[in-house]
């Protein structure tokens, strides 16, 4: 049996890149940050932050966004996929990320507002955020005193 299955619930360390294929598939690269907090032998509190690149795709990429900025919690579903390319130094190089499948938003982070999805294909119109209707579920990692503080991310 075989399983490659990536569950990760961070902060984004910087607002997602959205970008479309010459075929017009909306595609979104973000970075996401994730904590781990332990006790070392001698009983002193340790952290080390890992940090994540995750690609989505079409309406996923749509919605990330739309409504995903800097510093904001989110859950991420989906799989690792290492790409391997050549430099333009000629070296090979390899690259792996988190192909995301699922999504949920988190709460945003303080002083921070939706931003307006505009596509980058010329013959669209740029969306307008409607109104929303219900509550979008979220996952509040807020009420947890290990988490990630935006102004420890390097970046």
């Amino acid at each position: 049996m075989n399983v490659n299955k990536v569950i990760l619930v961070g902060r984004l360390t910087r607002d997602p890149e959205i970008r479309n294929t010459s075929s017009g598939q909306t595609v979104a690269s973000v970075s996401l940050a994730t904590n781990r907090f332990w006790k070392d032998k001698n009983g002193q509190k340790q952290d080390k932050t890992e940090y994540h690149n995750v690609v989505l795709w079409g309406r996923l990429a749509e919605i990330v966004g739309q409504y995903l900025t800097k510093g904001q919690e989110a859950y991420f579903e989906g799989r690792m996929e290492t790409r391997k390319y050549t430099g333009k130094d000629g070296i090979e190089k390899r690259y792996t990320e988190v192909v995301a499948e699922n999504m949920q938003l988190g709460s945003r982070a303080q002083n921070s507002a939706p931003r307006a999805f505009t596509p980058s294909t010329p013959n669209q119109q740029p969306k307008q955020a409607a109104p929303v209707a219900e509550e979008i579920p979220t996952i509040n990692l807020d009420d947890e005193q290990d988490e990630v503080k935006i102004e420890d991310v390097p970046f």
